[in-house]
């Protein structure tokens, strides 16, 4: 029986095991545990873990301090409870032998070992010659230098396992901290943090709103510290592009323009930069700051940094945590500049600060950094549709959600729907607030008499949403506010009811390919082919990566996955051509690892398009069968051997007479073989069907040619076509 949080991963699971030699006749959920292990020692900090350990049980924890030094490093509490219950207890430095066997950070197969050999369910000799013949069963798709590094970690996991001395001790460990700080709101610390203590059972209904709205922005108040190591920045290294910031998938890397005036105020480790290449901050001072208590040490950042030499390196995090805790919030609470910059540049954008924060998504997730950079962009005003799904799971209200607001107290408003109705619920949202702002404009011209001209002309004023043109409605609309408190009509209490529409909605519709491909397909069409303003983005994972890796129709030719384990027998549906084939829709297919500004290039002008838009974007995953810190080069990879084509069509472009087509890649340039054993969800068939591999790479190789020969005779001039 297992009882998990909403992370989709570094979150907690309690795994209840029973074991015995009969059958057993006893309820799924354990009350007394003789054993307990504990794989992540941060826990100890926000749970009770021994609660249910018996008299004279074990206790195995995962911990980075020796058997020597562990104890002092305890909680008081947890102390109290080993020796108020006798309990024998040991622990194993399960992240040293994980990275020593090759393993990353993967330590399961090292705490499983460990297991084993202290709980007493089998004899030890025994048990580790049943988990070596599991992993040969589980990984040898996978590869035998797989199954050997697994192997490595079981013969090394029992000479670093040790038992701690508990007879003498005394309880001289520190007491826990709440949970969340106490600057947080009543309800966090109230509602939210019992529930984020797996407590929830415990709260009353009247403690949950009863109209479904839940605050924003709570993960920030979280603080997992999940990672062992976290990126540093080096000031005198960094060319300031904004890179690391763009593809960070959990929002901690954050840049800023700053003035010498703050600057000076900054705490002594605060680190410091001349600004350098934006446009009108000469005398600047820029930032980098990472919150290294939300980092999940994924190594994207560090991945993607394009200095010569890198500006980010991998440190300890547990010694960064105070001084970390200092900077972040002297970081936070200085002011937003730079968003008067031109909004075409990476760099610049990456000065915006997101709306979308410290999610629960995977480590080096590849679907976030595009929903973030929708935040940044258009956070202010937006309303999104979500689809069931890993972006419904990461992006939900419990026990935290990471939309928030700017410090202006404007943010996202975000619901989730279901799978097959995703879309229509975000034309939903269209029809709805396009209504509410015709019927302000109705009340506006009806007391057209009462209102300055120069506010009742610009509310009125049909514009581009540029960030210009929405400041200053939003100014008008303050005016208009002051003047209609003043008045006492049914008019002006109708107008100040819905006047908040005037300011133009963007409305996103999001989810993955298993939604936009499969299952909601046929009402993405129906709303794509209403002709009305809304903006979908596909995070295309190519796989149903919440539901555990079943085939979607977005998954590739030859890719094995569940429902197509000897290899995908067709061709990935083209969902991009089909769009363009309406010939008003907005379409693009982007890669921020390939070519981030094109990325940005696509968000702006699919947003800035008054009409349907239609982003596919190439997002890796973990069901991939890759390292995920690579993720980014395995997007790069996708795009320049033709398995992933760059494009994007803008039907205004034809009105200029132009083709609406712009293909934004240079056609295949590598091997798509390479790039197919390079990921293990293509690799596995070649153990198992050569033969099937070789000629589902081949013909990958054709379609890639092929295609990227149609996109460039579409995106031809008329005169150039044959």
């Amino acid at each position: 029986y297992f009882v998990y949080d909403s992370k989709k991963s570094g979150g907690l699971t309690v795994s209840h095991l029973r074991f015995g030699p009969k059958p057993i006749d006893a309820p799924f959920l354990i009350q007394r545990a003789s054993f307990i292990g504990v794989h992540l020692f941060e826990f100890l900090e926000s749970y009770d873990v021994l609660k249910q350990a018996e008299e004279g049980g074990v206790f195995l924890l995962n911990s980075p301090f020796s058997k020597d030094e562990v104890w002092d490093q305890l909680p008081a509490e947890v102390q109290e409870t080993i020796l108020a219950k006798h309990l024998k207890f040991y622990v194993i430095d399960a992240l040293t032998v994980a990275h020593n066997a090759g393993m990353g950070n993967r330590i399961n197969t090292v705490m499983q070992t460990a297991f084993f050999a202290i709980s007493g369910v089998l004899p030890r000799e025994e048990a580790i010659e049943h988990i070596k013949a599991s992993i040969k069963k589980a990984y040898s798709k996978k590869g035998q230098e797989v199954v050997a590094k697994n192997w490595a970690a079981v013969d090394n996991s029992l000479a670093a396992l040790h038992q701690v001395e508990t007879e003498g001790r005394k309880v001289t460990g520190h007491h826990r901290k709440p949970l969340v700080s106490d600057e947080a709101p009543e309800f966090v610390k109230k509602v939210t943090a019992v529930m984020m203590a797996q407590r929830g059972d415990e709260l009353p209904v009247s403690a949950i709103p009863d109209d479904g709205t839940w605050p924003s922005g709570t993960t920030r108040w979280e603080k997992r510290n999940i990672a062992s190591e976290v990126p540093s920045w080096d000031p005198a290294k960094c060319i300031q592009c904004g890179k690391c910031v763009m593809v960070c998938p959990h929002g901690v890397i954050r840049s800023r323009l700053i003035t010498n005036e703050d600057a000076a105020k900054a705490p002594e480790s605060f680190k410091l930069a001349e600004a350098k290449g934006f446009v009108g901050y000469k005398d600047y001072k820029f930032s980098m700051q990472i919150s290294v208590e939300d980092c999940t040490g994924c190594t994207l950042c560090v991945g993607v940094c394009p200095a010569k030499e890198k500006a980010l390196t991998m440190v300890p995090q547990r010694p960064l945590r105070e001084e970390g805790r200092k900077n972040w919030k002297f970081f936070l609470d200085l002011p937003d500049l730079g968003g008067d910059l031109k909004r075409t540049m990476v760099k610049n954008v990456q000065l915006l600060p997101p709306m979308f924060e410290f999610s629960g998504a995977c480590a080096g997730c590849g679907e976030t950094p595009y929903v973030k950079m929708v935040s940044q962009l258009f956070g202010d005003r937006a309303m999104i549709a979500n689809a069931t799904g890993c972006s419904s799971i990461y992006g939900g209200n419990l026990p935290t959600t990471p939309w928030c607001t700017n410090k202006d107290g404007r943010g996202p408003a975000w619901s989730n729907s279901l799978f097959e109705d995703n879309a229509e619920f975000g034309l939903g949202m269209r029809i709805a607030v396009d209504q509410k702002a015709e019927y302000a404009r109705q009340l506006l011209t009806e007391a057209k008499d009462k209102i300055d001209p120069e506010v009742y002309e610009g509310l009125m004023a049909v514009e581009p949403a540029t960030p210009e043109n929405i400041a200053k409605k939003r100014a008008l609309l303050d005016k208009l506010a002051e003047k209609v408190k003043g008045c006492d009509c049914t008019c002006a209490r109708e107008l100040e009811s819905v006047m908040d529409a005037l300011i133009p909605r963007s409305v996103w519709i999001i989810g993955g390919d298993g939604w936009a491909y499969d299952i909601g397909y046929g009402g993405l069409d129906h709303v794509l082919a209403q002709g009305k303003n809304v903006n979908v983005l596909v995070l295309d994972t190519e796989v149903y990566s919440n539901t555990g890796g079943q085939a979607s129709k977005a998954t590739p030719l030859g890719a094995v996955a569940r429902f197509a384990a000897a290899g995908k027998s067709l061709p990935k549906k083209d969902l991009g051509m089909i769009a363009m084939s309406y010939g008003n829709i907005y379409v693009a297919q982007i890669s921020v690892g390939a070519n981030d500004a094109q990325a940005l290039k696509a968000i702006e002008e699919a947003e800035s398009y008054d009409g349907p838009s239609l982003i596919i974007a190439y997002s890796h995953c973990i069901n991939h069968g890759i390292n995920m810190a690579d993720g980014l080069k395995h997007q790069k990879n996708a795009v320049e051997c033709g398995q992933w084509p760059l494009y994007r069509f803008d039907p205004r472009l034809k009105a200029q007479g132009k083709p609406c087509l712009q293909v934004d890649y240079k056609g295949p340039k590598t091997p798509v073989a390479d790039y197919l054993a390079s990921e293990n969800r293509f690799r596995q068939l070649q153990k198992i069907n050569p033969e099937a591999a070789a000629k589902f790479a081949e013909e990958s190789e054709a379609i890639a040619k092929e295609r990227y020969e149609r996109y460039l005779y579409l995106a031809a001039a008329p005169e150039d076509k044959q």
